[in-house]
């Protein structure tokens, strides 16, 4: 980055040495130009093909190096080469140049401004990938902004350098015609300002609104299209009906009730959804039997000299159902119906865009219509396709809570979150756990570190864990159940008596009517960023809609959904997933928001790391938990935080300091300054945004300091 630095001012200092030895400045004046026109035009006359070229050289490179000039330039040309060569010559000088600037912009600033900005990049880039061209070209009929000052900007962006040159060829194209027609009459302007006249301009400005003013129509036609074959209803029975009660459809439904619309939420099974009934809830419940299990086994740890623990796996099940309905009534059909939102407790079809038939479960069919509807519908565990897999009863995060006694030997396949949280939980309870995962580690996602300080842990608790091992097909041989898996060319025979698929989630697409009704889907609803479908009314939030599967992120999406729902075309927001917290309940924990370090890589985004063992954590040693690490991303140079992953115990809570910094863009000198009580697992926070610190601190500062105090001493 820093030979770019080196070339950007020796390209500088060159340009400008040649700016002023050659007085360019008046030579690319108005009155340098009219003084020397006769001059000009002879000199066009007598060689026209090297006049034509050494202007084109020298608007390109007016153009690219962003000198001033290229307005006087333009005139040159019409008075030069007149309307019709003057245009071609200018229109092709003008984007050349203007593509050279913008290349030059993208090599020698990108990267820095990648780094500075970090993910906060995300989302103008995924806009510019989108619609770059678009507003490109409005921003060209309508200069608003000075040219360079686009073509530099654009450099910074995600658009591509075709889209670049052919927009700006067309875009500049009207503002060209008319710089070029002025010059033919150089003669009678006296002045930049009166080149156009106010009815130009504000043709100009016209010319600039209609790109929008056409999106608009185009946006309408195609909504008009989509809805011809329906009937709109003439009034509406709801202002909003959430499809699926689970964490998207409640937020919504309480978000619409709270700001007083009138909402029907409709669930076929129990509120709550995934979360409350088969997901977040029940699995966290289970794994905290398991993990008490596990400290009694490291009594000695604790000073003790052993500890015995009686159970029953049945009880421990009937815990977790116990934690269900003890939690069931902060989602219940009560609470919502309190709050001012009708429950439907039924089946839902979406039967026109505007209405929902709900066939009750007291078998009473309904249909009302509304002038928005949300879906929430959820998704449910994947079951891979792997033969012979119809054989054997398949469990999954959703019938796992069935069982009542303990598998003796338990198959887990998959190696992501959910395959990591239960293969160790049925480990700690007894079960000889086999966790077979396709990829070459544990939790792809994280980084390698992190991968490998779980699967330690996993070795040490009993865990058989068969990375790089591809499923290829299920045998039943009498009683026993086998799976054949696949590694490096060899094939392994594995016994199991129960299997537990954690291979993905899959959104719950079919049968509420949205083939029927034409939604758009590909592996979820497909929506945009304010998460409305190809059907503007009809949008989608959580599981259904992705990109995240996370109780959390729903909640979040659901207030978009709402609001955007409820207010478009007055309002609407555009969802933000700048600042997405993650967890998986594992033993090390582990925790993570932003950037982890193989996706800043993967993305050439720089960075520098600061970790801190949490070993050296003086709670973490005093509770025999002295185990995992902190990692924070920062911009190079600055303490602005880009990602965190947090390895080690009640790592998730930890993390909650540096989701409130990032979204608040506070970075980690404010954290270092921030009263940690002592002792806890939360100081490693400050501990960590110490050594951020130390690796910053200001060494020929230090070296004055220094020679002050011995100074002092006399």
């Amino acid at each position: 980055m820093r030979s770019r630095w080196w070339i950007l001012l020796l390209l500088v200092s060159a340009a400008l040495l040649l700016f002023y030895q050659f007085d360019l400045g008046q030579a690319l004046s108005l009155a340098g130009i009219k003084a020397r026109q006769a001059e000009l035009e002879a000199w066009r006359q007598a060689q026209p093909l090297n006049a034509a070229l050494l202007f084109l050289l020298a608007y390109i490179a007016v153009t690219a190096l962003s000198l001033p000039g290229a307005t006087v330039m333009t005139l040159a040309a019409g008075a030069i080469f007149g309307l019709g060569w003057g245009s071609l010559i200018v229109s092709f000088a003008s984007s050349i140049g203007a593509t050279l600037a913008f290349l030059s912009s993208r090599w020698l600033f990108r990267d820095w401004v990648s780094a500075r900005f970090g993910t906060r990049m995300d989302a103008l880039n995924q806009g510019m990938a989108r619609d770059g061209g678009f507003y490109l070209f409005t921003l060209r009929l309508v200069p608003v902004l000075p040219f360079f000052l686009i073509n530099l900007g654009m450099g910074l962006t995600s658009i591509r350098t075709w889209t670049f040159y052919w927009v700006s060829q067309l875009g500049m194209l009207a503002a060209t015609l008319v710089y070029v027609n002025a010059g033919t009459r150089l003669a009678a302007i006296d002045s930049l300002a009166g080149i156009v006249s106010p009815a130009i301009l504000g043709s100009l400005a016209l010319l600039g609104l209609f790109p929008l003013l056409a999106r608009q129509l185009i946006h309408r036609l195609n909504a008009r299209k989509i809805y011809a074959r329906w009937t709109r209803p003439r009034r509406f029975d709801r202002n909003l009906i959430v499809i699926g009660g689970g964490s998207a459809g409640l937020v919504t439904a309480y978000i619409a009730a709270a700001i007083k619309a009138k909402v029907t939420l409709v669930e076929k099974h129990a509120l709550g959804g995934d979360c409350l009934n088969t997901g977040c809830v029940p699995s966290k419940a289970f794994i905290r039997s398991a993990k008490f299990l596990s400290h009694a086994r490291r009594a000695r740890e604790f000073g003790m000299r052993s500890a015995s623990v009686d159970f029953d796996f049945a009880e421990v099940m009937q815990r977790v159902q116990a934690v269900i309905k003890a939690i069931e009534p902060h989602d219940s059909v009560e609470r919502y119906t309190g709050l001012g939102v009708e429950v439907a407790q039924g089946a839902a079809r979406l039967v026109s865009p505007w209405e929902v038939e709900i066939r009750h479960h007291d078998g009473r069919i309904e249909r009302l219509s509304s002038r928005a509807i949300v879906i929430a519908a959820g998704a449910r565990p994947v079951i891979p396709p792997i033969p012979g897999i119809e054989q054997v009863q398949v469990l999954s995060s959703d019938t796992i809570w069935q069982l009542r006694s303990l598998p003796r030997r338990l198959l887990v396949l998959g190696g992501g979150p959910i395959g990591c949280e239960l293969a160790q939980a049925f480990a700690r309870l007894g079960s000889q756990v086999t966790q077979v995962e396709m990829a070459p580690r544990l939790l792809m996602r994280e980084d390698e570190d992190v991968s490998a300080l779980v699967a330690q842990r996993f070795a040490a608790e009993g865990v058989t864990v068969l990375t790089g091992h591809k499923a290829t097909r299920i045998e039943q041989v009498g009683d026993e159940k086998f799976l054949i898996a696949e590694h490096q060319g060899e094939s392994l025979r594995i016994p199991f008596d129960e299997l537990l698929a954690a291979v993905g989630r899959s959104a719950n697409l079919q049968g509420y009517g949205l083939e029927e009704l034409g939604v758009t889907t590909g592996r979820t609803v497909t929506v945009n960023g304010y998460l409305q479908t190809n059907y503007p009314n009809i949008y989608a939030a959580g599981d259904v809609a992705g990109p995240y599967q996370f109780t959390h992120t729903a909640a979040h999406q659901a207030w978009y959904a709402a609001v955007n729902a409820l207010f478009d075309p007055f309002k609407k927001f555009r969802a933000d997933y700048s600042v997405i917290p993650a967890a998986t309940f594992v033993e090390p924990e582990v925790a993570r928001v932003g950037l982890n370090e193989q996706e800043a890589q993967e993305r050439g985004i720089s960075y520098e790391l600061s970790r801190y063992g949490i070993d050296d954590l003086d709670r973490a040693i005093a509770d025999s938990e002295a185990h995992g690490f902190i990692k924070v991303l920062t911009v190079p140079g600055k303490d602005r935080i880009l990602g965190v992953t947090i390895v080690g115990e009640h790592a998730a809570d930890l993390l909650a300091e540096y989701v409130l910094a990032m979204k608040h863009g506070i970075g980690l000198n404010k954290i270092l300054g921030t009263i940690h009580t002592y002792p806890t697992l939360a100081e490693a926070n400050k501990f960590v945004a110490g050594n951020w610190k130390r690796a910053h601190a200001p060494q020929g500062l230090l070296r004055w300091v220094a020679r002050f105090h011995r100074w002092r001493l006399g």
